[in-house]
């Protein structure tokens, strides 16, 4: 079986094309809106996230499973820090736990009092930050009104930054001479996603919507970087319909249940939402569903390919924080212990 190839560049990031073929992931489905009747023989594809993520874990766990042979007493450990008890916090945590035991990824989840100080909650991350047997470490967000998140972010070493979003990591992807230890998890998967479905990125026009720091801003330089031309629109903007139209490639992440309709979208565009939204819907028996920030019912019918919500953008996050997370495992191992792979006695006991 071929190796799992982790490169750090942000422009060769993880060729998942490499590993499977884009018709393995995408559903087909055919426009059949009458008012849409020219492109009802052209299929829609859709963007199947959690498949392709499923696949990603895989041979992360093969390539975990093949040190471990080498080196039992190491596995790769990840380390969350959740302050306070909301239940989107909570869901997203299980979430990540889950992916990392089965991927052979070691999990601590540190649960705070909302009460904690900034101080107290600085001391915790400095405790992982000096274990050397923790390679990655996130602090779970948002954090309560009385803690500074930038501070925090920017406690975690760099080194086992995951989340790919602290100072330096930042800064380093935004320099076209640099490199970052780590990209951001959501817009690392969206480039594989659209490298899995041999989507070309070079020379589109890409419209991202949202200026996040942890979506919106990053995933427009990661597809600068890809050679795309990137407009990027917030709530300042104007005239975004008419911009959106021009987008060969739409990004959208903006927490704004379904803003974006079908009638915005160039036909055959490329369409990431990146929004989970609940909204109300008495059909379901918990009165609600999950929708994200683009009208899905009516984008699919006028896009080339599209990440359905949920089931798309997210499951690919996950996927990549736990690759960030084997990524630092491998070069603690490297940088650490020289000789791991020919002298496996001589790495010291965890």
């Amino acid at each position: 079986m071929a190796m799992f190839s982790f490169n750090k560049t942000a422009k060769t990031i993880l060729h998942a094309k490499q590993l499977i073929t884009p018709t393995f992931f995408m559903t087909h489905v055919t426009a059949n809106n009458m008012s849409l009747r020219r492109l009802t023989t052209l299929p829609t594809k859709i963007l199947d996230g959690k498949y392709l993520a499923n696949i990603l874990q895989t041979r992360i766990k093969e390539e975990v499973q093949i040190i471990k042979r080498r080196v039992p007493d190491y596995q790769p450990h990840l380390a969350v820090v959740k302050v306070g008890v909301r239940e989107d916090s909570s869901v997203y945590v299980r979430m990540k736990e889950k992916a990392a035991k089965e991927t052979g990824i070691r999990f601590t989840l540190e649960c705070l009092p909302e009460s904690i100080s900034q101080d107290e909650l600085l001391e915790r991350v400095r405790r992982f930050n000096d274990t050397d047997h923790v390679h990655g470490i996130i602090v779970q967000m948002p954090l309560p009104p009385h803690i500074n998140e930038s501070v925090i972010i920017d406690s975690i070493n760099h080194r086992k930054d995951v989340d790919g979003i602290h100072t330096t990591n930042v800064g380093n992807l935004v320099k076209k001479s640099s490199t970052p230890l780590f990209l951001p998890c959501t817009p690392k998967g969206i480039i594989e996603l659209l490298r899995a479905a041999n989507i070309p990125i070079s020379g589109q026009h890409a419209v991202v919507i949202g200026r996040s720091d942890i979506v919106g801003s990053p995933i427009s330089t990661l597809l600068t970087s890809e050679d795309a031309t990137v407009t990027l629109c917030h709530s300042k903007t104007r005239n975004i319909r008419d911009i959106v139209k021009l987008a060969d490639i739409l990004v959208v992440a903006v927490g704004q249940p379904e803003l974006i309709k079908g009638e915005w979208i160039k036909p055959g565009a490329t369409v990431i939402d990146v929004g989970i939204n609940s909204i109300s819907d008495t059909s379901k028996k918990t009165g609600k569903r999950l929708v994200g920030d683009v009208n899905y019912a009516e984008a699919s019918k006028v896009a080339g390919a599209i990440t359905p919500v949920p089931g798309g953008v997210g499951p690919m996050t996950v996927a990549m924080l736990m690759e960030n997370t084997f990524i630092s495992f491998k070069r603690w191992l490297e940088t650490e212990c020289h000789s791991y792979m020919s002298h496996p006695s001589s790495v010291p006991k965890e």
